[in-house]
């Protein structure tokens, strides 16, 4: 049965999630950034941390490495995984992810050849599906993946950070996100956990 008239406000309430979800996007020379960023970034902030690697082939080990560096559980995500804060989720090998009503979705790589755009496609999935905050994290990578979906991501109040060129194995992604004209920050991956919990915490406020 179709959702009309007052139903439709309060089925949309029931399936939102207000609570923060952090994006880190990168690829060659990301684990090392991914690494560095864990160890200082807070485990009880309330925030849901997503890895999203565009390297197709190593992203299903992450789940295996990045426990060492967290006290936060580390989970492969799986079709219509829900999505809990104060937990860290990788995206699977080969699958384009996205959220839809508090889980997350998983379909066939939408780019099966050539440099994929997993990061974009699930950036752009959180500024249409995400209720709550969005902080975008891009660290090392080649490419620029995620770069073309941080302007959809100012557009509904998130916040982004790149990783500072001269800290990242592969600059190019980095990069290719600071010249979109859409990043707040540009800070070593040792920083980057400080300034996500200072902009959960309500201290930073959005450029005009």
């Amino acid at each position: 049965m179709p959702i009309t008239g007052s139903e439709a406000p309060k089925r949309r309430s029931a399936c939102a999630r207000d609570f923060p979800i952090v994006c880190v996007g990168g690829s060659a020379g990301g684990l090392d950034a991914y690494t560095r960023l864990l160890r200082h970034l807070p485990c009880n902030l309330g925030v849901a941390v997503v890895v999203v690697n565009h390297l197709r082939h190593t992203a299903t080990l992450l789940h295996e490495i990045l426990p060492n560096y967290t006290a936060m559980p580390v989970k492969l995500i799986t079709e219509k995984l829900p999505i809990r804060p104060n937990r860290v989720f990788i995206i699977p090998a080969e699958r384009d992810l996205h959220v839809l009503r508090g889980v997350f979705r998983l379909a066939p790589i939408s780019k099966p050849r050539g440099w994929p755009d997993v990061i974009t496609v699930f950036l752009r999935s959180l500024a249409k599906e995400w209720s709550g905050r969005i902080i975008v994290v891009i660290v090392s990578g080649l490419d620029g993946d995620g770069a073309e979906a941080l302007s959809a991501i100012h557009a509904v109040g998130g916040v982004t950070i790149a990783q500072r060129l001269d800290t990242a194995e592969q600059p190019d992604m980095p990069q290719s996100a600071i010249e979109s004209g859409y990043v707040d920050f540009v800070l070593p991956p040792e920083e980057i956990g400080a300034e996500i919990a200072r902009i959960v915490q309500g201290s930073w406020q959005p450029r005009g």
